[in-house]
């Protein structure tokens, strides 16, 4: 890496909307603009999450601000189209992945040398994390192959796991994220393999759009998944999804109530 990096216009990636169209200080304005949901969501999530992070595990809370990191890299990076800025995303969304499998990947999916030991796992996950930095560093196009192969995987074992759940609520917030998951990756799809048709039809925008609904779906698979851990590992305590503020609808934001919080544990950090 090099000064000549950080330098606007320096990465191999540009989308669909025009540069400095919207503004001259903000290549791609509303790819910018569209990451305010990372911003502003997670301090809620904090606050919905607190007695998940005390009787379950505070390493809830590193997801969001992770959350916040990611979009604040991305408005970097589409502000600037800069090398460093599109290595600030990538890296930023390999670590949420990282420290949500550490956290939550169901022990059933465990490769055997884990032992069905999370510590194990989370071990590898660190590693694995490391090394694609490093190797993203070295060759940048490294992190893009490492990011398609984890949403699939991740989006297969829900499905699993939504075979196994008895709450119907819990199951139907599955549905939800995966519809909306699906049209994110449209979205991103169609903005990168089909950015002429977009633009003669004045829409160069859905980019945008992918980073209001990957949000949207991120964080309730994240949601969905510390529901499952919960009733995997530590069923006693008795998850609940629950919705704010409006929660006999299922509308607003989603959220795990714990209904028999118990002993707090280290060994569940």
């Amino acid at each position: 890496m090099s000064w000549e990096h950080l330098r606007p216009g320096s990465s191999p990636v540009d989308w669909c909307e025009g540069n400095y169209i919207i503004s001259t200080n903000i290549a791609e304005f509303v790819n910018t603009i569209s990451n305010v949901l990372f911003i502003l969501l997670p301090p809620l999530l904090i606050h919905l999450f607190k007695e998940y992070g005390r009787f379950v595990t505070p390493g809830i809370h590193i997801l969001w601000i992770l959350l916040i990191i990611v979009g604040l890299s991305s408005m970097y990076f589409h502000a600037t189209l800069s090398l460093i800025g599109q290595l600030l995303d990538e890296l930023a969304i390999l670590w949420v992945f990282m420290a949500a499998y550490s956290l939550f990947f169901p022990k059933r999916y465990y490769p055997h040398f884990c032992q069905n030991d999370r510590k194990s796992f989370r071990i590898l996950m660190l590693v694995l994390a490391i090394t694609a930095t490093g190797l993203s560093l070295w060759k940048p196009i490294v992190n893009a192959f490492v990011l398609m192969g984890m949403g699939v995987p991740t989006m297969i074992m829900l499905y699993k796991e939504l075979q196994r759940v008895k709450d119907q609520r819990v199951y139907r917030l599955g549905i939800r994220s995966t519809a909306v998951w699906l049209i994110a990756v449209f979205c991103w799809v169609n903005d990168r393999m089909l950015c002429d048709l977009w633009s003669a039809v004045n829409f160069p925008y859905l980019h945008g759009f992918w980073h209001i609904f990957i949000f949207i779906a991120a964080y309730t698979v994240l949601v969905l998944y510390a529901y499952f851990y919960v009733e995997n590992e530590l069923p006693q305590k008795r998850a609940l999804l629950k919705y704010w503020p409006i929660n006999e609808f299922e509308f607003g934001i989603p959220f795990i109530y714990i209904r028999n919080p118990g002993m707090y544990s280290k060994s569940t950090i």
